[in-house]
């Protein structure tokens, strides 16, 4: 069976990770996946990442992040820019998650980034999704 939406499926298995207060998720991978993780990595949001090497597109191993074992740090993760309805924005209509205690994940000329990077540098792109 085919995905149609693979980064809603990463999504997916991190927040019902979250809730099921798994130490770790597995996914099936790609280049955009890891940028998305990575950057939630570096955001705080998560622990760490690997990526397994195996026969077919890999799997990519995402270590959750909890707040005294049992409040995960990520309260709300929402895909935004969709199959059927791509949402892009110019860099002044970026918005602010949460007063800025969340992170808007954007695709930009200039990678995979976030909202408040791409502020500075003045780029746009699709709204990927919002994690606070």
């Amino acid at each position: 069976m085919s995905m149609t939406d693979p980064i809603a499926d990463l999504l997916t298995r991190i927040r019902n990770g979250n809730l099921a207060k798994l130490q770790k998720v597995d996914i099936p991978s790609s280049n955009l996946k890891v940028s998305i993780v990575n950057v939630l990595r570096a955001e705080g949001f998560i622990k760490n990442y690997k990526v397994i090497a195996d026969q077919k597109q890999g799997t990519l191993r995402v270590y959750l992040k909890f707040i005294d074992e049992k409040d995960p740090v990520i309260n709300e993760i929402n895909r935004v820019s969709k199959p059927g309805s791509r949402r892009y924005v110019k860099h002044d209509d970026i918005p602010v998650i949460k007063n800025g205690l969340g992170i808007a994940v954007l695709s930009t000329s200039k990678g995979i980034i976030t909202d408040k990077t791409a502020r500075e540098a003045g780029v746009g792109g699709e709204l990927i999704c919002t994690v606070w």
